[in-house]
């Protein structure tokens, strides 16, 4: 008879598309996977619960934390930073005191931890931390994961690019397209705020929100769910990989290039030109903030490259079209299941 166990994942986080969609391929690897939900499950309050899932376990990925798709109210911003801190707080506690912890915890970061780039990119080695609320968010959260002695797991943090899938930084580039609203975007003057100051027990940046002329061509860093989900099982699997590890394709675009390829996919004829001022005002409408457009993200994958991953999707328009499809192909077949229920 057969004993040999199946290898054991923890899953926080996992109700997002990104978290979904690691959670369904370690079960494909043949994994028994435990699923963590957000800030609502109760297992992040109840510290021998939450030790007892992490306990045994041969790898945990971690995403739980409020959406960012948010305007960046007082509210907000407390959260966005809350539920990071303390949920990597109370996770890093479960596996230093769990009797049998993971061999490998992988933690989500973002690649908005860098600063506003348009002279070369920023890589693992090289790349220079930004300043202000976002980079504050990533640089207290970041903190919190390395924090302390884990000696028998491996922790690598995920700085993860704006990821191409179906999930809200693609659908609302894609409304925006449809809207016709699809021509590059510039930075510059806009009616000062405080919404991007610093945060946490080391607030950066300036008090109002900085801006700078870019003309539309602040970089635009990306990578496709496929590849995330790609680096994720490749850092799982290979004992050299540690530390901030950047997750993004190797070909990044800029926002000229990004928008052109937007209305080409979604059929779009005319983009309108939107500076800084419009997109305030636009953004307040879509309940979200023009920061996600507006930074110059530049950031390449040193460490993955070097350790001999291959990208799957480096091309941005493939990778839009893609999405762009499987989104119509859901809402089409919703739609006929919606009919044959009626």
């Amino acid at each position: 008879m057969n004993t040999k166990r199946s290898p054991v994942a923890v899953v926080l986080g996992a109700s997002g598309f990104i978290g979904s969609a690691v959670a369904d391929a370690f079960v494909a690897d043949g994994y028994d996977v435990r699923l963590v939900g957000g800030r609502s499950d109760g297992r992040w309050t109840d510290a021998d619960t939450l030790r007892r899932t992490v306990a045994g376990a041969d790898v945990v990925v971690n995403f739980a934390g409020k959406s960012v798709n948010c305007r960046y109210t007082d509210a907000n911003r407390n959260a966005i930073l809350e539920s990071r801190v303390r949920t990597t707080r109370a996770l890093r506690e479960a596996i230093a005191s769990a009797e049998n912890p993971p061999r490998v915890w992988l933690n989500a970061s973002t690649a908005t931890i860098y600063r506003h780039a348009m002279d070369r990119a920023n890589t693992e080695s090289d790349g220079e931390i930004g300043s202000g609320f976002s980079v504050d968010v990533a640089t207290s959260w970041e903190r919190e994961f390395f924090a302390g002695t884990l000696p028998h797991t491996r922790r690598a943090a995920l700085r993860m690019a704006i990821v191409v899938g179906d999930g809200p930084a693609a659908r609302m580039l894609l409304t925006i397209a449809r809207l016709g609203l699809g021509g590059p975007q510039h930075d510059g003057w806009c009616p000062p705020h405080h919404r991007y100051r610093g945060i946490g027990v080391r607030p950066t940046g300036q008090d109002r929100a900085p801006w700078y002329r870019t003309r539309g061509r602040q970089k635009f860093s990306w990578v496709h769910v496929d590849d995330v989900v790609g680096a994720i099982r490749f850092i799982r699997d290979d004992n050299r990989l540690s530390g901030p590890i950047n997750i993004a394709s190797p070909r990044p675009s800029d926002n000229r290039t990004l928008m052109r390829t937007l209305r080409r996919v979604v059929g779009a004829p005319v983009g309108v030109p939107t500076t800084r001022w419009m997109l305030e005002l636009g953004m307040m409408a879509l309940r979200t903030e023009p920061e996600l457009i507006l930074k110059s993200r530049w950031v390449t994958p040193q460490t993955l490259t070097d350790a001999g991953f291959t990208f799957a999707h480096t091309d941005l328009e493939a990778a839009l079209v893609d999405v762009h499809h499987g989104r119509r192909a859901h809402r089409s077949n919703a739609t006929e299941r919606s009919a044959d229920v009626s």
